[in-house]
């Protein structure tokens, strides 16, 4: 299958290549053109604009920061819709807002275009090992095409959550917990250190109960470490974090933890630690107590 893939990120580049491996024929375009250099080396044709990418797939995936970005590589002058042929796929696999989704849906849907949002969790270690967890919204027929073929080929589970824009609302609410979730761990390790306890033995005894999860196999030893490398960026929680307050507003669903949340990363991101992993959060609890869980 000819697939097209906008966006080479962090998430992105590792997405296609896994598709490469399936056997898919890529094109691809990112508006870094560096960006490209690695996913061409690896059997990927680049193209000149996104425009260029409609022109050459039966699918495009679009892997993209935000709403605006969306809008633009497939809305935009030289986008996607400008290159499309009628019973184009298109999968939008960023993390936006809800309402951003069925906006471009409705657009694409009068050129006879399909599209079905679907954003992943799993950061760059589930991106590169094909494990993402994908959230789909959207037409289920059109799910049903490439969940297989495509979606399966870059995630260990995909599941159809219900009409367009139901893939972001399940992706918000998964940040949520994880934003929640990061703290929580911050938190306790925290008091654990200065009640004198190793947090490292704290998270070997709990690890296996109740309190264990994914979040803290994944993001525990990166605090107890001190190491904050980017696999999901501060800046982008923030954003994530944005769109859950503004889609709860909308909704009249009141979120006072994600408020809270998103203070303090709005904190690190002044403190100058927006480009650091989420994971960060544990510098919040060391301001403010003096403490840090990796001394």
């Amino acid at each position: 299958m000819k697939i097209g893939f906008i966006g080479l990120g962090i998430m992105g580049k590792p997405m296609v290549k896994n598709l490469l491996k399936a056997g898919h024929e890529l094109i691809v375009y990112d508006i870094a053109e560096e960006n490209m250099k690695d996913v061409v080396e690896a059997g990927a044709v680049a193209a000149k604009n996104n425009k260029d990418v409609a022109e050459q797939s039966e699918v495009v995936i679009t892997m993209v920061p935000n709403s605006p970005h969306v809008k633009e590589a497939i809305l935009g002058e030289n986008g996607v819709l400008e290159g499309a042929k009628e019973g184009l796929i298109i999968i939008d696999m960023s993390s936006i807002a809800p309402l951003a989704s069925q906006e471009v849906e409705a657009a694409c849907a009068k050129q006879g275009v399909k599209m079905i949002d679907a954003p992943v969790s799993g950061g760059e270690p589930g991106a590169i090992n094909g494990t993402l967890s994908i959230m789909v919204g959207g037409d289920k027929d059109v799910f049903e095409q490439v969940k297989e073929d495509v979606l399966l080929k870059m995630g260990g589970s995909a599941v159809h959550c219900g009409d367009i824009g139901a893939g972001n609302t399940t992706k918000l609410a998964n940040q949520i917990i994880v934003a929640v979730n990061i703290a929580a761990v911050a938190e306790a390790f925290t008091l654990a250190k200065k009640a004198g306890v190793d947090p490292e033995l704290v998270f070997q005894a709990i690890r296996g109960g109740l309190a264990g999860s994914q979040v803290m196999e994944d993001k525990a030893p990166m605090m107890l470490k001190g190491n904050f490398a980017p696999g999901f960026r501060i800046d982008l929680h923030i954003k994530d974090l944005n769109n859950a307050i503004e889609t709860g507003h909308g909704f009249g669903s009141a979120l006072p933890l994600t408020a809270q949340l998103m203070e303090m990363m709005q904190t690190l991101r002044a403190d100058g630690f927006g480009q650091e992993d989420h994971s960060s959060l544990a510098r919040i609890y060391e301001k403010i107590t003096g403490t840090s869980i990796a001394d």
